[in-house]
């Protein structure tokens, strides 16, 4: 178990970028693989990114490849989301999570969760 808290999102024009940031607590971070995931109003969360435990694996979902981009800073125990070229449809309430165990894109799998951070792109 570790705590989460996600930041960095807002409202932003189709085409711009956010970053979003989610911090962690505890000196065991290094040892959790990370993902994002997303949820919006009337449908199931869905995987957005994971990434492995130094950031040498990582995995996009293909809704999401080549625009965002997932990346941890382990001194910093801090995950980021870097989101470009957005879209409305990216429009959601991001979730960062956290589990001991490989990258994985399955929320199943993970145990920690932060609260979610709006994301709402215009077009």
């Amino acid at each position: 178990q570790v705590q989460l808290v996600e930041s960095g999102g807002g409202l932003v024009q189709a085409g711009g970028s956010l970053r979003l940031s989610c911090a962690a607590s505890g000196r065991a971070f290094s040892l959790y693989a990370m993902a994002w995931f997303r949820q919006a109003p009337g449908k199931e969360r869905e995987f957005v990114s994971t990434i492995n435990w130094n950031g040498g694996r990582t995995i996009y979902a293909d809704s999401v490849k080549g625009r965002f981009s997932i990346s941890r800073d382990n001194p910093k125990n801090t995950v980021y989301l870097q989101m470009n070229s957005l879209k409305p449809e990216d429009t959601a309430v991001y979730y960062c999570a956290a589990r001991l165990g490989s990258e994985s894109g399955v929320p199943g799998n993970f145990g920690s969760w932060g609260q979610g951070t709006q994301v709402t792109v215009s077009s």
